[in-house]
């Protein structure tokens, strides 16, 4: 479905109009702004304008984002590590290196085309025809518990669980350096990196608030296991975190160093514990996804 979006120019006078676009529309990359605009489809006081275009105080912005063209997603006999399942949700435990739902450059091979095969016509359609029965996400190289909705009903409810923060996440991650204390809180907001659209940063002028909580479980002098539970679900929140205090997730080229003593794919993060109440009978459950081999691993190493 088209969009089309409003925005007022107060106080960022002189700044270029595609970077203003880019940061009241995190999920969208420059680039992908600066088409739109070549395109005609960015106006200011309903004058087409050019990606330098310079905003003044009073200026009003609208924004046509066209609708998407998604090919179809097709079911795919992909083996799924099924942690819970019941007529209403599933838990999967999603394996590292695979996508949770379809997107430019991964429209085959992801969660959701195992997902379909596997639940027939059996998830809900909330989301749209490229997240059948996604209610949250978990980055592709991040490992461990994802919840899935089967119906519009259980998804509604679900949603509102997350919303409230009333889910259970618990995650185990390998961090750089000895952190000093025992727990701890981290308080930052998270938006989109002023610079590299491609990260998310604490730094962003439009953050949103996030919250993550850490308890050390293992020390190994120049790395710490821990555990993180989440109040907010920012994206890269434990990555942008914990990297913003100094103790990025090992392997994390993003946002940590791009060499690394182990060979690693991606960040060792998992998402261990996952705990709802059900959408049905309002039992709570709690689901544990055992670490992966190649974490375990690590483990004994260190």
């Amino acid at each position: 479905m088209m969009q089309e979006l409003h925005f007022n120019a107060e106080n960022k006078k002189g700044e270029r109009i595609d970077r203003f676009i880019s940061e009241c529309i995190s999920d969208k990359s420059r680039s992908y702004i600066q088409k739109l605009i070549k395109d005609g489809m960015v106006s200011v006081n309903g004058k087409k304008v050019k990606a330098n275009y310079k905003l003044d105080d009073q200026d009003e912005i609208t924004v046509i984002i066209p609708e998407l063209e998604i090919p179809d997603i097709l079911p795919e006999n992909i083996p799924l590590d099924i942690l819970y399942e019941d007529e209403d949700v599933l838990v999967v435990n999603k394996p590292k290196g695979m996508v949770v739902h379809p997107a430019p450059g991964h429209y085959t091979g992801t969660l959701v085309n195992a997902l379909m095969y596997h639940c027939k016509d059996q998830l809900s359609g909330i989301n749209g025809v490229s997240r059948p029965g996604i209610v949250h996400r978990i980055d592709m190289d991040t490992t461990g518990s994802l919840l899935v909705c089967k119906n519009d009903q259980a998804h509604h409810i679900l949603a509102e669980q997350l919303k409230n923060h009333t889910i259970t996440r618990r995650y185990e991650a390998i961090v750089h350096g000895n952190l000093k204390e025992d727990t701890g809180t981290i308080c930052a907001s998270i938006g989109r990196h002023p610079i590299d659209r491609k990260k998310m940063s604490v730094k962003s002028p439009y953050g949103k608030p996030a919250v993550t909580h850490y308890t050390v479980l293992h020390r190994f002098g120049n790395y710490t296991h821990i555990a993180c539970e989440l109040e907010t679900g920012r994206t890269h929140q434990i990555r942008v975190h914990m990297s913003s205090i100094g103790h990025p997730i090992l392997g994390d080229q993003v946002y940590g160093p791009v060499k690394s003593p182990f060979h690693l794919q991606g960040q060792t993060l998992h998402a261990r514990i996952l705990g709802f109440c059900h959408p049905s009978t309002g039992e709570y459950i709690e689901v544990d996804a055992p670490l992966p081999k190649y974490f375990q691993e690590l483990l004994m190493k260190l």
